[in-house]
């Protein structure tokens, strides 16, 4: 079975490094490029089909999907496109309120599978929860789930 692959976009060397260390102990390829080379690269069709060879995969131009059915995650890049531009700046509790949300949401309200999802303990999930007041039943009630 071909091992995971996460790629990396970036011309921070210090992230490529922390990323390659991560991933390989995940047990993922990783591989890294400057932002340059992933521009020039994907107009170069033997570029993208060279990405992760070994999984025997290519990676498609534009909204086109992976053919392997890969999870792609978007990162946001400031000065990339006139939206990000517009976008200010969130904080870092704005950005975990909205990423326990979504974990909620996915789990249908299942707060014990939503914060092995985060990575985090149950008693700290249900304490931000309480924090940034978030309803957990409106995920459960979505689904007919209404406790």
């Amino acid at each position: 079975m071909a091992r995971p692959l996460m790629i990396m976009v970036s011309d921070n060397r210090d992230h490529w490094e922390k990323m390659k260390t991560y991933g390989l102990s995940q047990g993922y390829s990783v591989q890294c490029y400057t932002v340059a080379e992933w521009g020039r690269g994907l107009g170069d069709g033997s570029f993208r089909q060279n990405i992760g060879a070994d999984m025997q995969t290519s990676l498609a131009v534009g909204s086109s999907p992976l053919d392997s059915g890969a999870k792609i995650l978007q990162f946001p890049v400031g000065g990339m496109s006139g939206d990000s531009l517009d976008k200010k700046v969130r904080t870092i509790n704005e950005l975990e309120s909205v990423a326990i949300e979504d974990a909620i949401n996915e789990y249908e309200g299942n707060l014990t599978e939503a914060a092995k999802a985060l990575g985090i303990g149950r008693a700290t999930l249900y304490r931000k929860v309480k924090q940034y007041n978030i309803d957990p039943t409106l995920a459960r009630k979505k689904r007919g789930l209404a406790a």
